[in-house]
């Protein structure tokens, strides 16, 4: 992993995390994988959803690696770290707390739904990220349910076959959330 994302995810240093966006996309995408993995780790510990600086560093960290992940175009490279981490918010409370605040594992999924499910005419990225996208579809978070129904037809456009094992829940729940 690179020592600026080392150093920021192992010692959660939010004063050093705004450093991520001096470095050159290609500098850091073959770190990428492995800094996803550490976001896992620390957005499981016990006090996340309590820990401002945790939940601000896991969140930079994120915006980051999304963006290089898009500017090298290697969401195949890093789908199976992406989907792990999203897989990984379903352990954990989605609804939101008030009117607009979402839980701390509603950011990290929408963001990371976002960087997968963009990809939506990428075959290979979709066939990972459709069984968990329907998983979410449980959790009972309408903004995230608005926003997958957005993705998931799209991703039907263009590759319905990924979609025909998971009609029937998704008809449901779409009537039942949506």
């Amino acid at each position: 992993m690179h020592q600026l994302f080392r150093l920021v995810l192992g010692q959660k240093d939010l004063s050093r995390a705004g450093d991520l966006f001096s470095l050159d996309d290609s500098e850091i995408e073959d770190s990428l994988t492995e800094a996803l993995e550490q976001i896992k780790i620390i957005s499981s510990s016990s006090d996340y959803q309590t820990n401002n600086n945790d939940q601000a560093v896991v969140e930079i960290c994120i915006t980051r690696i999304t963006t290089a992940i898009r500017e090298t175009e290697s969401i195949e490279k890093h789908a199976k770290a992406l989907v792990g981490l999203w897989d990984s918010c379903l352990e954990h409370n989605l609804r939101p707390f008030g009117k607009d605040e979402d839980t701390p594992h509603a950011k990290i999924a929408s963001d990371i739904m976002s960087c997968i499910l963009q990809n939506y005419n990428r075959p290979p990225v979709m066939a990972l990220a459709i069984p968990i996208a329907v998983k979410f579809l449980h959790r009972g978070n309408k903004e995230l349910c608005r926003n997958m129904s957005n993705y998931l037809s799209l991703a039907a456009i263009t590759k319905a076959d990924l979609l025909a094992d998971h009609t029937e829940v998704i008809d449901s729940l779409f009537n039942k959330w949506c």
